[in-house]
């Protein structure tokens, strides 16, 4: 197992589109456990390809005891019904800002053998599926804030970067975990 490093905002791979899987090798296993690795020892609960620098539709997730590699999801369905709540995301280590997501969904996806589910999702499952399928699509989690929101978000990730005391700690507050 390897530890991965984790791009954070501003690094252009973040913003573009994975691609999706086609061979389901023992190299996907082996970077699905690399990533796996990678969110735990951030302390995440969710970690998609292009935050490791590669643009593979995969991600993987751990909530609670529940945890794995989701490869070429596909979003079916999702409540019309809205949650707002705090998300943050490893890109951008210490931020956290409310956004609003379905409270139910159907998402069909491989897993890294390659063999089909259709999986339903409710409540904080369906917030780290969806942010993770997001980054997949090149879509950040600051895309959903409101205007004064984002724009505090960036000042902070901006001030992170200069190395200011008046950044957020690298680390401190994490998708799920505060």
């Amino acid at each position: 197992m390897s530890i991965l490093d984790i791009r954070l905002f501003g690094d252009p791979v973040l913003r573009q589109r994975a691609r999706p899987v086609t061979d389901f090798d023992e190299s996907l296993e082996r970077l699905a456990v690399d990533m796996l690795e990678t969110m735990r020892e951030a302390s995440g609960v969710g970690l998609a390809a292009p935050q490791v620098g590669i643009l593979k539709r995969l991600f993987t997730w751990e909530v609670e005891e529940d945890n794995g590699a989701v490869v070429n999801p596909v979003l079916l369905d999702a409540s019309e019904d809205l949650v707002e709540d705090d998300e943050g995301c490893l890109s951008f280590p210490g931020l956290y800002y409310p956004v609003r997501r379905p409270l139910r969904a159907r998402v069909q996806h491989a897993d890294v053998h390659g063999e089909d589910h259709t999986t339903d999702l409710e409540d904080f499952d369906v917030r780290v599926w969806l942010h993770e399928m997001d980054h997949l699509n090149g879509i950040l989690f600051i895309d959903h804030l409101a205007k004064h929101d984002r724009k505090a978000a960036m000042r902070q990730m901006r001030q992170m970067r200069e190395g200011s005391d008046e950044g957020p700690e690298p680390g401190s507050l994490l998708l799920g975990r505060r």
